[in-house]
């Protein structure tokens, strides 16, 4: 995030479906080389891949856990059985970080509660990202910012009220934060998409933060708009297989 670099994240979420091998296989397709063939020239590669960690018995009311779920795409009887699928243990992360440096990739995770946080025990990370879904979860703030990790926060759906709140929150411990414009849409549509908010962050933030954009929608035109207005930091979804 230095200089005129774009750092470009390849947001793998849980596109894995629990199979720590289609893992790395979306790991190596996040390392390929990138050559442009019109300007004869090899570009920048992904700076970093993402995954997402879950601790469902914070996540989830028994209810919900024991819900009957047997549509197309489950992975188990129930929503809690299909969820548990979906979740590498401390240990496969562990084996997904070293993957991913082995590749030149830096290793992010999504936190979502503040159990989640034991996989600092586990893996080292370069950055905690924080879903738009918890910016005002202020007691997972408070969690993740006293480990002195550099944080990046997807705004969403909040307002500029919230989003000073966890700002806020934060900087109590550390001011080592990134701030990105995204559309809780999915898939986000090209006339929702609001790319002029980067510029309004930027000019409202950028001084002391690095401003970015997590593009939800389809295609990549909305990344390169978002760069052109001064994003220093694109999260992109990818997958193997739709």
């Amino acid at each position: 995030m230095k200089g005129n670099h774009t750092y470009i994240i390849a947001e793998i979420g849980q596109n894995h479906n629990g199979d720590i091998e289609l893992a790395k296989k979306l790991i190596d397709m996040a390392a390929m080389p990138i050559f442009d063939t019109f300007g004869d020239r090899r570009l920048p590669p992904v700076d970093a891949v993402k995954f997402c960690k879950r601790d469902l018995s914070e996540e989830l009311t028994r209810e919900e856990m024991n819900r009957p779920y047997t549509g197309q795409h489950s992975f188990g009887a129930t929503y809690g059985e299909h969820r548990a699928k979906l979740e590498f243990d401390y240990k496969q992360y562990r084996e997904l970080e070293r993957y991913a440096r082995s590749k030149g990739l830096d290793f992010i995770v999504t936190l979502c509660s503040p159990k989640t946080l034991k996989l600092l025990d586990y893996v080292k990370l370069d950055h905690i990202k924080v879903a738009s879904r918890d910016l005002t979860n202020i007691p997972l703030l408070e969690a993740i910012a006293k480990t002195k990790i550099p944080v990046i926060l997807s705004r969403g759906m909040s307002d500029g009220k919230e989003l000073d709140t966890a700002i806020k929150t934060i900087c109590k411990y550390h001011s080592k934060i990134s701030i990105l414009h995204c559309i809780s849409e999915y898939p986000a549509q090209y006339e929702n998409l609001n790319i002029l908010s980067i510029k309004a962050l930027e000019k409202k933030y950028g001084k002391k933060f690095t401003i970015g954009y997590s593009d939800h929608s389809i295609g990549i035109v909305p990344p390169v708009l978002a760069v052109a207005h001064g994003a220093k930091i694109i999260e992109k979804h990818i997958t193997l297989n739709r």
